[in-house]
C-alpha cells in the first residue's frame, strides 16, 4: 500500500505508540497515509480505538512475526 510517512514505534509500550502516531499525523496533510510499525499486542484495540474517536481512517491493520503493521488516512 502507498504511504507518505513511516512511523516506527517498535518496542514501545501504551500509550507512547498512540501519542506518536497522534504527533506524525498532526504533522501531516489531509488525505495523506502513515503507515505504522508496532510491537505492543494491545495496539490492536488502541489503534481501532483511536481511528473511532479521531476520525482519521484506518484502512488496514495486520500482523506479522509479533510486529502490527496499520496504515492510517489522516482525515
Amino acid at each position: 500500500m502507498h504511504f507518505d510517512r513511516e512511523l516506527d514505534v517498535k518496542g514501545l509500550h501504551c500509550p507512547l505508540p498512540i501519542l506518536r502516531t497522534k504527533k506524525a499525523l498532526s504533522e501531516m496533510a489531509s488525505g495523506e497515509v502513515l503507515h505504522v510499525l508496532a510491537t505492543d499486542p494491545g495496539s490492536l484495540k488502541d489503534f481501532a480505538a483511536f481511528a473511532r474517536q479521531t476520525g482519521n481512517d484506518l484502512l488496514s491493520s495486520s500482523e506479522v512475526d509479533r510486529v502490527f503493521e496499520y496504515y492510517l488516512k489522516r482525515k
